[in-house]
């Protein structure tokens, strides 16, 4: 007996690793080796890259120097760049900036937000209404990212319930999207399930994404999960570069090459370019020296002798 779930023909991947693959870096990344990385991943043909955040660097030191780094990107056309903002002074750089998307962030967790925000979730999106309002009276496009949805280091699971009543609020922003996060990789295929069936039925399951990090390896079959409950946008990170400043031993995002690897070989469509995909991974690893975190990506560069 066959029990076929339909998966989706087409999937969207944000890449995510220009900015929150590198923000927890310790050494700083010198800003042209920045622009270089997105300018690689725009012509392997992504349609959303996270390249940048207007936040305080004194929070994320890493971020310093945002402006510069989307003036000084070959933008491709189509493409949307998107930038964090964590209030209306972080909107109006990135109006300058000419980014296309704003992103904007809470938490499931009410510790998670203390520690990462200093205010309570209701706090949190209160803040966000201005920023949102504002944002879409230029016509950029407005994302709320949710972070610990399916687990938090402080709190321990995390009740469902919560992760809907925050994308319900989320939504009431008018956001374009809404990102499931989990932050600390802790997730497993049944909880992204329930999580995903309860928040698609206050938001539409189609502009709702998956972010998910490896922490115990789990992301790709969170993935298959995720696509088995009707979501076709996730978030990854070239080289699995990443992690979270606010959540020990959180370990980078899915590796972009390996995303696409599995989704080739599911005859899955994504628009993006493999192999300009690895060497930028093999590109943005070298600049860090450390080691390539993408397991396809090392394969394929090692098959190629380079």
């Amino acid at each position: 007996m066959s029990n076929s779930v339909t998966l989706p023909k087409k999937v969207k991947i944000v890449e995510v690793g220009p900015r929150d693959g590198l923000q927890n870096e310790k050494v700083f990344v010198d800003n042209e080796i920045k622009i270089s990385l997105i300018d690689q991943l725009s012509t392997a043909g992504f349609s959303n890259i996270e390249a940048a955040a207007f936040v305080s660097p004194k929070w994320v030191p890493q971020m310093a120097g945002s402006e510069l780094v989307m003036s000084g990107i070959t933008r491709k056309p189509g493409t949307i760049y998107s930038v964090l903002v964590p209030n209306l002074q972080g909107l109006e750089k990135a109006l300058e900036a000419k980014a296309d998307e704003i992103v904007i962030f809470g938490a499931a967790s009410e510790a998670f937000s203390q520690k990462n925000i200093n205010c309570s979730i209701e706090e949190s999106i209160a803040r966000f209404i201005p920023v949102a309002n504002e944002a879409q009276k230029y016509g950029v496009r407005v994302r709320g990212s949710i972070s610990c949805t399916l687990g938090c280091p402080y709190e321990g699971d995390i009740d469902p319930t919560k992760v809907v009543e925050v994308v319900q609020r989320m939504a009431d922003l008018g956001c374009d999207e809404i990102d499931i996060a989990d932050t600390i990789g802790v997730g497993t295929p049944n909880k992204v399930k329930v999580v995903f069936e309860k928040v698609g039925r206050v938001f539409p399951i189609d502009r709702l994404s998956g972010h998910f990090h490896d922490t115990y390896g789990q992301s790709l079959t969170n993935i298959y999960a995720a696509m088995e409950m009707g979501v076709s946008i996730f978030h990854s990170s070239v080289a699995g570069l990443g992690g979270c400043p606010y959540a020990k031993g959180a370990t980078g995002n899915v590796a972009t090459e390996d995303i696409l690897y599995m989704l080739s070989g599911l005859g899955i469509e994504t628009g993006i370019d493999f192999e300009k995909v690895a060497r930028s991974g093999e590109f943005i690893s070298n600049a860090l020296n450390r080691l390539n975190g993408s397991r396809a990506g090392k394969a394929y560069i090692s098959k190629l002798g380079t």
